[in-house]
This record gives structure tokens, C-alpha cells and sequence, in this order.
């Protein structure tokens, strides 16, 4: 089994499939048997992990890791498109929001501030357009409740009543499109 080995100031050893392949994490001091036994001794999990990953590749939103160039190209369109989606769907929610920002994230597709400012998820330009609106809705309804209550979701889907379906969408697909930015 063929794996990239990065060594570190660490303690413990850690084991990351990715779409580059297997990628070992070991302490400086670890010698090179001790890396191969613990690729062995762990060869069933990462197979199923290869596994589990290939057949994900068969899924359209997973594709090349995306450059440089291309994550920056993907936060200019999301700069021209994500506020217009917001303008439009702030009334219909009937809030106000302060500065819409556009990252790219590993763990977030949006999230509100208290003060009503709004961050979003450049990746989420790789999704179809009602994701994107589910996110816009779900981070706009945060500026009536900051919480995650029955309320605040029967806002979500009077306004979007397609949300699980499409926040169903983002969980199923999500991390194959984290993955094209981090490798």
C-alpha cells in the first residue's frame, strides 16, 4: 500500500485517507518499521476508508482538488451572487443583517454574528443554487433567533420549505466538497 509519511512535533501517530491517497502523521523520532507496523496493523480500516472514498468519487460533487486560483475565482462569484440571494431573502424573513463576508472554510457554510454580520462558505458555489439558499435562509432566520429552536426552524421553512431537503443535500455532499480544498 503506497502512503506519504509527514513528520512532526507530535506524540501520537495519526492516519488521513484523502483524495491524494494515504497521508501517515508520525512524531520526528518514529522509525520507518514502526510507521509500516502501524499502516499494518491498520491496513482493514484504511482499505475500507479507500473504499468508502472511491465509491464517493462517483458522486458529481466530487472533483479535482481545486487550485489556488480556482478558490479565489469561486469567493468572486460568490462575492456578486451571495448578496443578492441575501437581499433577496431579508425581507421575505423581515430582518436586517450587517456585512456579508466570504470565506473558504473547512468546517462552516455560514454562520451570524450577533451584531447581524454574515459569513459564507465560497465552496458553496460548487453546490446547486437552492443549497445556497438554504443557507442564506437558515443564517438570516439566526437574526430573529440565535438558537437552533423549534421556532427558528418553523421560520426557516415557512420562507424555505425545501430547506431539509437541500440541508439534506449539503450533509450528504458537503465533505466531498471541503475535500476538494484541502486535499
Amino acid at each position: 500500500m503506497k502512503y506519504r509519511v509527514i513528520r512532526s512535533n507530535r506524540k501520537t501517530f495519526g492516519i488521513e485517507v484523502t483524495n491524494k491517497g494515504v497521508l501517515i502523521r508520525a512524531p520526528y523520532y518514529a522509525t520507518n518499521e514502526k510507521i509500516e507496523e502501524i499502516v499494518r496493523k491498520n491496513d482493514a480500516w484504511i482499505r475500507r476508508k479507500l473504499a468508502a472514498f472511491e465509491e464517493e468519487l462517483g458522486s458529481e460533487a466530487v472533483g479535482e482538488l481545486l487550485s489556488m486560483d480556482e478558490i479565489r475565482a469561486l469567493a468572486e462569484r460568490a462575492k456578486e451572487i451571495i448578496p443578492k440571494r441575501v437581499a433577496y431573502y431579508a425581507p421575505l424573513i423581515g430582518v436586517t443583517y450587517g456585512r456579508i463576508t466570504i470565506r473558504n472554510q473547512k468546517t462552516r457554510w455560514g454562520s451570524c454574528s450577533a451584531k447581524g454580520n454574515l459569513n459564507f462558505n465560497c465552496l458553496l458555489m460548487l453546490a446547486p443554487p437552492e443549497v445556497l439558499d438554504s443557507v442564506v435562509v437558515h443564517e438570516l432566520c439566526h437574526r430573529k433567533q440565535m438558537n437552533h429552536s423549534r421556532e427558528f426552524y418553523a421560520e426557516v421553512l415557512r420562507v424555505f420549505p425545501e430547506y431539509y431537503k437541500w440541508n439534506g443535500w449539503l450533509k450528504e455532499n458537503g465533505q466531498a466538497l471541503i475535500r476538494r480544498m484541502t486535499g
